[in-house]
């Protein structure tokens, strides 16, 4: 049942040699790895009048200097990471460039960052995507948190299914977003012109404030920088595209930029025109949705376009994070199964994982998009911040052509960035601490599991002068575990006779019913007369301590004679895989024991049951 569940879910398996079948199109990578930058306008704006609110209505004048210093940071990031495409086309974006010009350290940090970035880009973009949806139906409030859930899960199937079967699917809500965004600001714009939509501004344009404050002003760009995360997706994606690679990334990383700076920009043009305040349950996007469609059929079409973009837009975090885990894993910084393709050629663990962090994250916020997004950009921006130094070095080193004035570039992004960061944590600290937290536990588990393989690898190496040690054994001792005589011990025995210069057959008994055990004894010998019968008797009910013990004493005494211990367990094999859970606790807890012992081989025989 769960095969055909699995193939009904994902699909059929795809060969090797198909890989070149997934890469993506301009047109569609714009669909698959631009819906979160594109997504961001819907809270973008509303961030930025969320906290210059808190002044006064008036305050509000100040969304267009923050929105024009926004852009301004858009086009750093996106001249920076056009260049790190052309610099780095083997894909990985930050990580790459700051473990090569920083060194490891400032990787792992710029890495660990991105991995809970995309898990919190998950998270906010779904959340977000359940809040429009509550916005336009109201009755549906109290189960936002399971529609957020049920979202993600739907997004992971997704993703399971291939790159080209998930950007085929994101093509028509990203487009038709960007439909009814650029319609609404079009129609905005002329009625605007035309006079049919009031001035309602509650300040003019260079009108003191009173009580304005630098705080305050950068308070609210470190909140609307939020909405240029998703940018750095498509540097890290670059092996992903149809060939020529960077040229096809870099082109739709301007065609994605050009896009996101129109959106945001006339989006808050609107907000201000219109006069529009932030609403509890309702978001400004809404609002200005209602004051340029009204409450009829282009409304509901753009809260419908705006919650699929919002929905969908986890997708980026889909696309990024599992390639991100697999050059983390192929440096020994996280575990090898992030490098296994799965049966549509993605890596399905780096996919899988990222959809449990991201559920994890909306139940422990309660769904609640404003108190995750604070921390959201800190992710982007830390490694934002390292890998535009870096880029800095990378030009110092290369000094071809032109050299200064792309560092210089760099330069900018970097400054911008770290200021930034800093205006983050001074500003909104009570939501980015956790940031302070999670990453030295990342960086701690990144270089624990980097000794680990390290150790592994030192340990099973041949070294090339030396070879391989080889033991001639004189003879192999076989201990058979015994229940009691059933079909599974009488060919576990046989097989154990086949393989064993001397065979041990052992019976752990009990005081609960004596009758029985003398019974399997009788049997035991009966049957099998030349093979060594053991009874261990356990007071306590123990089955792995006894055990244990007798193949500790066997195998020191197999060992003076130069003979090999195996323990051969019989297990169930059911003919359904539920059946599982019926069968077979006390050989895997024997197992488990067992395996501790270094000069013990464990083996298991199977028995196929046929119903």
């Amino acid at each position: 049942m769960w095969r055909y569940l699995k193939r009904l879910v994902i699909g059929k398996p795809l060969k090797t040699m198909d890989e070149g079948g997934q890469a993506l199109t301009k047109f569609k990578a714009l669909a698959l790895l631009s819906s979160d930058a594109l997504s961001s306008v819907a809270y973008g704006t509303e961030q930025i009048t969320t906290v210059l609110i808190t002044l006064s209505a008036a305050a509000l004048m100040y969304q267009l200097y923050v929105a024009a210093l926004v852009l301004v940071l858009l086009f750093a990031i996106t001249m920076s990471y056009r260049q790190i495409i052309r610099a780095y086309p083997s894909g990985g974006g930050a990580y790459v460039v700051a473990s090569t010009n920083w060194g490891r350290p400032a990787g792992l940090v710029a890495g660990g960052s991105l991995l809970v970035d995309y898990m919190l880009t998950v998270a906010v973009s779904v959340t977000s995507g359940t809040e429009a949806i509550t916005s336009a139906i109201p009755a549906l409030a109290n189960y936002q948190v399971l529609i957020a859930v049920l979202i993600v899960i739907a997004i992971m199937a997704l993703n399971l299914r291939g790159m080209r079967e998930s950007a085929s699917f994101l093509t028509f809500p990203v487009y038709f977003f960007i439909i009814m965004i650029i319609g609404m600001i079009l129609w905005g714009v002329m009625n605007i012109a035309s006079g049919n939509l009031t001035y309602h501004a509650s300040a003019a344009v260079g009108a003191p404030v009173q009580g304005m404050t630098l705080v305050l002003f950068l308070r609210a760009f470190s909140s609307g920088s939020s909405s240029l995360t998703g940018v750095e997706a498509i540097s890290n994606a670059v092996p992903n595209f149809k060939r020529p690679k960077r040229k096809n990334a870099a082109n739709t990383l301007a065609i994605m930029s050009l896009v996101l700076a129109v959106f945001f920009g006339g989006i808050t043009y609107l907000s201000y025109y219109l006069g529009v305040k932030p609403q509890v349950d309702n978001t400004v996007l809404s609002q200005i949705a209602t004051a340029v469609f009204g409450h009829g059929l282009f409304y509901y079409l753009l809260q419908l376009s705006t919650a699929l973009i919002l929905a969908v837009a986890a997708n980026t975090g889909f696309s990024a994070f599992p390639i991100l885990a697999y050059n983390l894993a192929k440096d020994k910084f996280l575990p090898h199964a992030y490098m296994d393709r799965g049966d549509r050629l993605g890596y399905s663990n780096g996919i899988i994982s990222l959809a449990v962090g991201a559920i994890a994250l909306i139940f422990i916020f309660h769904g609640k998009t404003t108190l995750l997004i604070p921390l959201y950009a800190v992710g982007v921006f830390v490694p934002f911040t390292l890998s535009q130094s870096g880029m800095i070095i990378h030009w110092f080193r290369e000094r071809g052509q032109w050299w200064w004035m792309k560092a210089a570039v760099n330069l900018l992004g970097a400054l911008i960035s770290i200021l930034l960061v800093i205006f983050l944590f001074l500003l909104h600290f009570g939501n980015v601490w956790p940031y302070l937290i999670v990453m030295p536990l990342l960086l701690y588990m990144f270089y624990r599991i980097h000794v680990h393989y390290n150790r592994v690898a030192a340990q099973l190496r041949v070294v090339a002068k030396e070879k391989a040690a080889i033991h001639d054994y004189d003879g192999a001792t076989v201990i058979v575990l015994v229940s009691n005589v059933t079909r599974v011990t009488a060919q576990a025995v046989n097989y154990a006779r086949s393989i064993g210069d001397y065979v041990i057959a052992m019976h752990v008994s009990f005081d609960e019913n004596p009758e029985k055990e003398h019974k399997t004894s009788a049997e035991f010998k009966e049957t099998f007369p030349d093979v060594r019968f053991v009874d261990i008797h356990s007071s306590y009910r123990s089955i792995a301590t006894p055990t244990l013990r007798f193949c500790d004493v066997i195998a020191k005494r197999a060992a003076e004679r130069n003979f090999s211990t195996t323990v051969l367990v019989p297990q169930f094999v059911p003919k359904k895989p539920w059946q599982n859970i019926l069968h077979n606790q006390t050989s895997l807890r024997l197992r488990a024991v067992l395996n501790s012992r270094e000069n013990i081989i464990v083996s298991t025989y199977n028995y196929h049951l046929k119903e």
